[in-house]
C-alpha cells in the first residue's frame, strides 16, 4: 500500500480559500436563500419556493430593464474594445506615450461620486458649463444655435443612455488600453520584421501577427467589460436615477429599486440571480468562442 506524502505547501492556500469561502462563497449561497423568500428586511421571513422566479419572469419592469441592460452593453463593450485597441495602437512607441496613459488612467482614480457631480455640473443640459459656455461663444441669431447644444438627455432616453455609455468609457477606457499596451509590448519585433521580410505590408502585419498575438488580451477586456456593463449600476444611480422615463433602469438599478425602495429583498435576490447567471452565461460563450477561433 503506496501511501501519499501530505505536502504542507497546500497549508499556504487556506487563509486564501477561507477569505474566498466568507467573503464569496457564503454571501452566494445566502442570496439564493433569500431569493426564496418573501422578506421585506424589516419582518420575518415567509418560505415561497420559487414564487418570486415566476413572479420576474411575468414582470414588465423586469424585461424592460433587462433590455435596457442589454443596449447598454450593445453599445458599449464593442466601443470599449474598439477604443482600446485603436488608442493602444495609436500611442505605441510615441514619446508622450507614457502621459497619455496616465491621463487616460487617471479617471478610474477619481471617486466615482466626485466623477458624476463633475459631469453633471458639465453637461447639464440647461445650466452646465458647457452650455454656458456655448451660449456665451455663439450668438442667438447664428444658425449654428440650434444644433450647437447640449443635447436634453434629462428629458431624452436615448440621450441619457449615451451620457452613461460615455461616463462609462471614460473611467474604464485607460485600463483597457493598459491592458492592451501590456499585450503589445510582449509581442516579440522579430516575429514583425519576419512578416515585412515576406513583403507584408504593414496592415498585413498588424492584422495577421499582431491582432491574432492579441486575442487573450481582447478575450479578458471581453469577459471583463461584459461583467461590468451587465452589472453597471453605481453611474445609472449618481446621473440618471433610472430616467428619464426608465431609458436607463438597467437590471443593477431595477435590484436597487425594488430591494432598498420597494423592500422586497427576496424579489431582489432572485433579480440578482438571473442577473449573475445571465453574466456568467455570456462571459463563458464569448471566452469559448474567442478560443475556438
Amino acid at each position: 500500500m503506496v501511501r501519499r506524502k501530505f505536502k504542507p505547501s497546500w497549508l499556504g492556500l487556506l487563509p486564501s480559500l477561507a477569505v474566498l469561502a466568507v467573503f464569496g462563497l457564503y454571501p452566494f449561497v445566502e442570496v439564493v436563500r433569500f431569493s426564496t423568500w418573501d422578506w421585506s428586511g424589516l419582518s420575518a421571513p415567509r418560505p415561497v419556493g420559487l414564487a418570486n422566479y415566476r413572479e420576474l419572469l411575468a414582470d414588465p419592469a423586469f424585461w424592460h430593464s433587462l433590455w435596457v441592460t442589454l443596449e447598454f452593453a450593445l453599445i458599449t463593450l464593442p466601443s470599449f474594445i474598439a477604443l482600446s485597441l485603436l488608442v493602444a495602437f495609436a500611442l505605441e512607441g510615441q514619446p508622450y506615450e507614457r502621459w497619455v496613459k496616465g491621463l487616460l488612467f487617471l479617471p478610474g482614480l477619481v471617486t466615482l461620486s466626485a466623477a458624476a457631480v463633475s459631469w453633471y455640473t458639465l453637461l447639464s443640459p440647461e445650466y452646465g458649463a458647457l452650455q454656458t459656455l456655448l451660449y456665451a461663444l455663439i450668438p442667438e441669431d447664428s444658425p449654428l444655435a440650434s444644433w450647437l447644444v447640449v443635447p436634453a438627455w434629462d428629458r431624452e432616453p436615448f440621450w441619457a443612455l449615451l451620457l452613461v455609455v460615455a461616463f462609462t468609457l471614460w473611467r474604464y477606457l485607460g485600463y483597457g488600453v493598459l491592458v492592451v499596451s501590456a499585450s503589445l509590448k510582449g509581442i516579440p519585433r522579430s516575429l514583425l520584421e519576419a512578416a515585412w521580410v515576406d513583403g507584408a505590408t504593414p496592415r498585413q502585419a498588424v492584422r495577421y501577427v499582431t491582432l491574432p498575438l492579441l486575442r487573450p488580451a481582447v478575450t479578458f477586456l471581453l469577459v471583463v467589460g461584459t461583467i461590468l456593463a451587465l452589472q453597471s449600476y453605481v453611474a445609472v444611480f449618481l446621473l440618471t436615477r433610472g430616467g428619464p422615463f426608465g431609458g436607463t433602469r438597467v437590471l443593477g438599478y431595477f435590484i436597487y429599486e425594488v430591494g432598498f425602495e420597494q423592500y422586497r429583498l427576496g424579489y431582489a435576490a432572485a433579480a440578482t440571480i438571473v442577473l449573475l447567471a445571465l453574466t456568467l452565461g455570456l462571459a463563458y460563450a464569448q471566452a469559448r468562442f474567442m478560443e475556438e477561433r
